[in-house]
């Protein structure tokens, strides 16, 4: 669809599950409640759906996840794929969906993901499998894990850019204060500065509370090519950036691509960053979330975790920020993880975040890197 000169489609409804420990349930049954809770949102019945687009599974690595969810849930969609783009795949999924409206290959698109990580495997597992984003012969031999690797990125930050430990822990208290307006969220417990630099270290710089959590859970939503429903928000603009795949072969630990990536979707949705009004930034760690908001532009080089302590990215402040909790306090389940954003612009965008509700979102900002900053995706999503 056209609107005011530029092609857009909506995301008319959302749904996430609580992320924590589900006992008991499995991958498709959390993604059957995300996703039912998202039609649900949109007004749509399940024969509605013609598309369904999905992530990945640690916990269930079936290499057709797409039709076998479909399956489970009771469609039969004319369109089906899964992806893989770690955490970038969410926002991945998203911009696919987009494309696919525009195109004309489909017309209700139901995007889902989740697993049962925390539940349904040893941590041993989680960390074994999420380390294979590393070099196979360079970086994965000698034992790296993801803690390990931005652990090194975030010596190497603080050393050219002089933020320090605190500056990160900052974030870290931020997120909490926000997940503790939100009924769903992992881990709603108001921390410290002083807690996030007393917990246990697990790759230096990065303590325990700089790292977010495995938990189990689902997200989805549904873009359509036209309007429809009573929460209908556009998607605007979108983009991906894709450094070297591996960490080590980063040139320049400070532009890995994230504000490029933005530029491009803000550019393509006639918008610039000063009509920015409400950001979803992806929070694997502290240290991610700080380079990606300060490479983007939302916060000077050094300075994101000063600005988080003087109320900036708060409900009420000048850039409200990850108001569910983010990664680091919602939890992170895999693809789920960084959908969770996204549910939670759509709720803010549509008036409907009860006390954690900002005054002004008009136009948000998303964005969400996989492996180690490497593969980059932005979207813009603005209320009609």
């Amino acid at each position: 669809m056209k609107e005011r000169g530029r092609h857009v489609s909506w995301l008319v409804g959302s749904g996430v599950t609580r992320y924590g420990r589900h006992q008991g349930r499995d991958t498709l049954d959390l993604m059957s409640e995300a996703a039912q809770s998202a039609l649900a949102d949109a007004g749509l019945e399940r024969n509605e759906v013609d598309a369904v687009l999905c992530g990945y599974s640690t916990t269930l690595p079936h290499l057709m996840l797409a039709t076998v969810f479909s399956e489970r849930f009771g469609i039969r969609p004319r369109y089906a794929q899964a992806m893989q783009m770690g955490g970038a795949t969410g926002l991945g999924l998203l911009m696919l969906a987009h494309i696919l409206a525009l195109a004309g290959a489909a017309r209700r698109i139901l995007v889902v993901a989740g697993e049962n990580r925390l539940t349904g495997q040893s941590r041993d597992s989680v960390v074994q499998a999420l380390a294979q984003v590393g070099h196979p012969q360079y970086e994965v031999p000698l034992g790296a894990s993801v803690p390990a690797y931005y652990g090194l990125v975030a010596s190497r930050y603080m050393h050219e850019h002089r933020c320090t430990e605190r500056d990160f822990a900052a974030l870290a208290v931020l997120m909490r204060m926000h997940a503790a307006r939100h009924e769903g969220a992992q881990f709603r417990e108001p921390i410290t500065e002083e807690e996030v630099l007393a917990s246990r270290p697990i790759a230096t710089p990065l303590k325990l509370l700089d790292c977010c959590a495995t938990a189990d859970g689902a997200s989805a939503f549904v873009v359509s090519a036209e309007r429809v429903g009573r929460h209908a928000v556009q998607v605007a603009g979108v983009a991906q950036h894709h450094n070297a795949q591996h960490v080590s072969a980063i040139e320049n630990i400070a532009l890995v691509g994230a504000g490029r990536c933005c530029a491009r979707a803000l550019e393509s949705a006639g918008r610039t960053l000063q009509d920015v009004e409400y950001a979803g930034i992806y929070d694997s760690f502290t240290v991610t979330l700080a380079m990606l908001l300060e490479e983007i532009g939302l916060a000077p080089r050094a300075r994101s975790g000063i600005l988080a302590r003087e109320g900036h990215f708060s409900r009420t402040g000048p850039m409200p920020l990850n108001l569910h909790g983010g990664l680091l306090s919602y939890g992170h389940c895999g693809v789920a993880g960084v959908m969770a954003h996204v549910t939670e612009a759509h709720r803010q965008m549509t008036g409907r975040a009860g006390e954690r509700q900002a005054p002004r979102t008009g136009v948000s900002l998303l964005h969400a890197d996989g492996g180690v900053l490497t593969s980059h995706v932005s979207v813009v999503l603005e209320r009609p």
